[in-house]
């Protein structure tokens, strides 16, 4: 089993217990007061009774201690439950190969190349290039650090951080992986010597990343791996481990960036319904009148009355629906 690909949720809660209640937030339905959690969304654990339903809140109990090795990444799933994943909720990974040919076509517009810069694609597989990267005209190494991108349906979150092939398992070395923010965190690498400006550009280069999905346990595995790759990093480039301030603050931009969501719809996973309005006459009949959500039933994501997911605009330092992002 590989090291990279199967992280365990019980040395993340010994090492510091806090970290992992951040990795678990639900920023949309978490208020001032009172914390919320991402939900299961998904019956794969309903077997294990109360806690593990489809709609429960995932919370450190339920994924530590005795139950430490519930969560797996799907190249240790059994092939029965991939099926079952694949038909239930059309979930299917990417091999790293493709993620890398996808996220060249990125770079090469970006860059205005007919190459990537980061390596040269070879059959099912890339060779990195490992002199630093050059800047077209115009454009600097903190723009592309600071230019957005985004993930749909994430998964595991292939396309951001390659830690390992989400299809066979094995291990990738840092100076070979290929996701979005890996190449970013390559450039503040390449461009910034100084340990407390490094780390600053590696917030940047975190806050410029998003991804969303529907099932919890996918999207615990995603923001574990992109906590890892921050320490990755930070431990190839100053031999030693991050602090646990830092790694608390990049756990907090990762769960504002990554975030549960119904992606047709832009709410929360199941929490459209139907609004049911009881009126009684003069002898004490009643009648009842059914108002089902208007989105769901005109395919409007714009009308309905489940819970709109929001996210953080780091840049202006507050919170907008990202259902409010569709319309510019």
């Amino acid at each position: 089993m590989s090291e990279n690909s199967d992280i365990r949720e019980n040395a993340i809660y010994q090492y510091d217990p806090k970290l992992l209640d951040i990795l678990l937030i639900d920023r949309t339905r978490t208020t001032k007061d009172e914390q919320h959690n991402i939900m299961w969304a998904t019956d794969n654990y309903a077997h294990l009774n109360t806690g593990y339903q489809e709609g429960d809140e995932i919370t450190a109990p339920k994924i530590t201690g005795e139950n430490g090795l519930i969560l797996r990444p799907r190249v240790n799933k059994s092939k029965e439950e991939q099926e079952y994943r694949s038909r239930d909720k059309a979930e299917v990974f990417t091999s790293a190969w493709i993620c890398n040919c996808q996220n060249n076509l990125v770079d090469k517009a970006w860059f205005g190349a007919d190459d990537s810069p980061f390596n040269t694609e070879v059959d099912n597989g890339w060779i990195t290039k490992t002199e630093p990267i050059m800047f077209p005209e115009g454009k600097t190494w903190q723009d592309y650090v600071k230019d957005t991108r985004l993930e749909m349906a994430c998964g595991e979150a292939p396309y951001l951080v390659s830690r390992y092939n989400v299809i066979t398992g094995e291990d990738i070395p840092i100076n070979d992986r290929v996701g979005l923010l890996d190449r970013k965190l390559r450039i503040v690498c390449e461009n910034v010597d100084d340990e407390k400006d490094w780390y600053e550009w590696a917030k940047i280069a975190y806050q410029s990343i998003y991804g969303f999905e529907w099932q919890g346990d996918n999207l615990v595995l995603a923001r574990e791996a992109l906590l890892y790759t921050f320490i990755d990093y930070y431990r190839m480039k100053f031999g030693k481990e991050p602090s646990k301030v830092q790694n608390r603050k990049i756990a907090e931009i990762i769960s504002w960036n990554l975030w549960q969501m119904d992606g047709i719809k832009g709410v929360i996973p199941n929490s459209c319904h139907e609004d049911v309005q009881e009126e009684f006459d003069l002898f004490g009949e009643s009648t009842k009148t059914i108002t089902k959500c208007a989105g769901c039933e005109k395919d409007d994501i714009t009308k309905h009355n489940g819970t709109y997911c929001i996210i953080k605009d780091w840049e202006k330092g507050k919170t907008v629906r990202f259902v409010d992002l569709l319309k510019k």
